[in-house]
């Protein structure tokens, strides 16, 4: 094992010191200069077939030793790292050697990953399950922000769908201009439930700093009323709040009864509903009634739920709370994010598709069923709940797009919490428990809003980045002590995604790195990625369950007759 010695440490410290980007108020620009878009023969071997996952198998047997003398050096740090939009990920910290990273990259062609991230975005079907019931549609959340001058894809259905999306923007821009104009609300409260909240509040939350003066945005989810109770009494004036209700079908039952018990709130205030109802929908549904809502956003069925952030399920949201030029920046950060993904060749360089393949190394050939996503930046305090839906909704998979049953691990469990605190709660675990748990963590340079102070030396910035690196080198060398209550195995695998600044254009980028991630890990698993049986089940077995209380509440006695009413009785 490794013994951190101080020079050691501290020749590996300086190094991973030097990744930080340097403080600087310039704002990122839009990628240039980008490579032919790649194109890659798809791969027939099954997964456990394929040569190139024997090649990793046996890789794994050995995996890199991050414990031993000089196992990261500053020139493997240096070497083991890629960047994009204001990003850079260094990864010398994960059980891997350049054998390791050409056999994975070697994977993504023998998969034929490109292509079919090529696919998704030029609009082909992609949610489908070959020969069986399924959804049967495009995946086309790339299109939301593929609005700028730099094209993302010249297909038809993407830029038709670029052009429908332009059209909701003009709409979106005219009704903030006319907000800002009348000064008629300061709040705003959301009523959604899964992406309609997850990630639309992970970035709210996360850009405080931008937000725009004099207005606060609030949100309702849960369907238990605590949760809307709560949220309502916290509003300090009614009667200058528009409600903006999310439901692509217009029928999602948490949705709708939460906006019933809201519209009754502002009734019992004396307060007419279809002047503060706004709503984003599909066309068509039962929610495009303009007798109902003072205004209305559109969204198709080619969006799903937990990539809807950049669509108009987040924008007007978000342009309300951060401003319709935040919110473009935001999008911006997000196309040049995907522009990168497609057009980089080489995996190695290509940040999220690098990213998924050290996911994919982590599960599938050391074993390790989990991933930390950790934040050094209490901003991000809901972006890991919003990683949880976008990843574990999109690759709890056990069948593959033919509708076999996989032989092989896919999605992973995602976690985590914002770093220091974490530190103080569960990383006792990462650190000396008997389970690995892979880590990415991410950081920046600069504090979102700049206040800070010079203590002992030095900022609070720099305190929070010297425990982000700190334990990024300790999780990997480990250390030892003739007291094994004090001893560290290490080779706890983990890499670092470091940026400048959390602004609008970097949140965008981060946003997408995510997406693309999951979409990667996807195509390589040869799943489906963009469906949610098990959310559906549920919905079915609630409904039945409804079926019940109505009985209950008619006055009719409910006997256990079944597994359903039996469960049901025992509640008090």
């Amino acid at each position: 094992m490794f013994l951190l010695t101080p020079k050691t440490a501290a020749c590996a410290t300086l190094a991973l010191l030097a990744l930080l980007p340097e403080a600087s108020t310039a704002s990122p620009t839009s990628t240039s200069g980008l490579s032919a878009p790649l194109r890659l023969k798809g791969g027939s071997a099954s997964w456990s077939d394929s040569p190139v996952t024997q090649r990793l198998r046996d890789l794994a047997k050995s995996p890199y030793d991050l414990t031993v003398n000089a196992a990261i050096t500053p020139k493997r740090i240096s070497s083991m790292q890629a960047s994009a939009c204001g990003l850079k990920m260094v990864y010398a910290t994960e059980r891997m050697c350049p054998k390791t990273v050409n056999a994975l990259c070697d994977l993504a062609k023998d998969r034929g990953v490109a292509e079919k991230m090529k696919a998704m975005v030029d609009g082909e079907v992609v949610n489908k399950i070959e020969g069986y019931d399924c959804e049967d549609r495009k995946v086309m959340h790339t299109a939301m922000r593929d609005v700028f001058d730099q094209q993302l894809s010249t297909a038809s259905a993407a830029r038709a769908a670029s052009d429908a999306e332009k059209e909701e923007l003009k709409k979106l821009e005219e009704w903030c201009k006319e907000l800002d104009s009348s000064n008629k609300f300061t709040d705003m409260l959301l009523i959604g439930i899964g992406g309609s909240d997850l990630g639309p509040r992970a970035i709210y939350m996360g850009l405080q700093g931008y937000k725009k003066e004099g207005r606060k945005v609030h949100i309702v989810s849960n369907v238990d009323p605590d949760d809307a109770a709560m949220v309502l009494n916290s509003i300090p004036d009614l009667s200058k709040t528009v409600v903006l209700v999310v439901s692509k079908s217009g029928g999602t039952l948490e949705t709708l009864t939460n906006e019933n018990l809201v519209r009754d709130f502002f009734q019992k205030k004396g307060l007419e509903p279809k002047n503060h109802f706004a709503c984003v929908t599909g066309k068509g549904s039962p929610m495009d009634n303009p007798a109902e809502y003072l205004k209305s956003f559109y969204m198709e069925d080619y969006i799903g739920g937990r990539f809807s952030v950049t669509s108009m399920v987040g924008g007007p949201m978000l342009a309300f709370g951060l401003g319709y030029d935040n919110y473009l920046k935001l999008l911006e950060g997000a196309h040049d994010m995907d522009v990168h993904a497609l057009t980089t060749s080489d995996p190695s360089k290509n940040l999220p598709l690098l990213l998924a393949l050290i996911g994919v190394w982590n599960r599938n050939f050391l074993g390790l069923p989990t991933c930390a996503i950790l934040p050094y930046s209490q901003a991000m305090l809901r972006f890991t709940a919003h990683l949880q839906q976008l990843d574990m909704e999109s690759n709890g998979k056990h069948i593959d797009r033919q509708g076999k049953f996989v032989d092989y691990a896919t999605g992973p469990i995602i976690w985590g919490e914002p770093g220091t605190n974490g530190q103080h709660s569960f990383y006792q675990l990462i650190h000396q428990g008997t389970d690995t748990i892979p880590v990415e963590f991410i950081g920046f340079s600069e504090s979102q809003f700049g206040m800070d102070l010079d203590v002992k030396g030095t900022t609070s910035q720099q305190k929070l980045n010297s425990n982000l690196l700190a334990q990024s080198l300790a999780m990997a060398t480990g250390s030892i002590n003739s007291n094994p209550n004090k001893c560290f195995d290490g080779n706890r695998p983990n890499c670092l995604i470091l940026g400048k600044k959390l602004d609008p254009y970097t949140m965008g980028a981060l946003l997408a790195l995510y997406e693309h991630k999951v979409a990667f890990q996807g195509f390589l698993w040869d799943i489906n990625s963009f469906d949610q049986e098990g959310v559906q089940l549920g919905k079915i077995l609630a409904t039945q369950f409804l079926d019940i209380y109505k009985k209950v509440n008619a006055g009719e006695e409910v006997k256990a007759e079944d597994n359903l009413s039996a469960m049901l009785c025992e509640m008090p």
